[in-house]
């Protein structure tokens, strides 16, 4: 049976819309329209947008006769969320599962090992 749905979960056109509204801080729908590849109507984009924003993702204030909109949480806040959301839907909530998939799905340069080997070590000084 398929899963529900949430309402805080992000179709591919809300979350490149949310990125370009993060890439700029604060945008008009022309905005994010002049940054999207392939963009949608007009309508279809200000329809996202106002979705986003009754979603909790996106509020707006009236700049003249636009609305310029902004995210309600920091790129890294949503991003701790969207990882915790990817955690609990593919890995049943393991962390060492996930790594795993990226170690066994991505080819990794000795650099970012090295990096990886860095935080797991960070990590373990402090006592995560």
């Amino acid at each position: 049976m398929a899963k529900k749905k949430s309402k805080r979960d992000l179709g591919a056109r809300e979350r490149q819309i949310m990125d370009v509204i993060f890439e700029l801080e604060e945008a008009s729908v022309s905005d994010v329209l002049e940054k999207l590849a392939d963009p949608p109507s007009y309508s279809s984009v200000r329809t996202m947008i106002r979705l986003l924003e009754s979603k909790g993702f996106l509020r707006h204030r009236r700049e003249g006769t636009k609305y310029v909109y902004r995210p309600t949480q920091s790129r890294a806040s949503a991003s701790k969320s969207a990882l915790r959301h990817l955690l609990q839907t593919f890995f049943g909530g393991s962390a060492p599962d996930a790594v795993a998939a990226i170690l066994d799905s991505e080819q990794l340069s000795p650099d970012e090992l090295a990096r990886i080997e860095k935080l797991i070590e960070d990590a373990q000084q402090e006592g995560q």
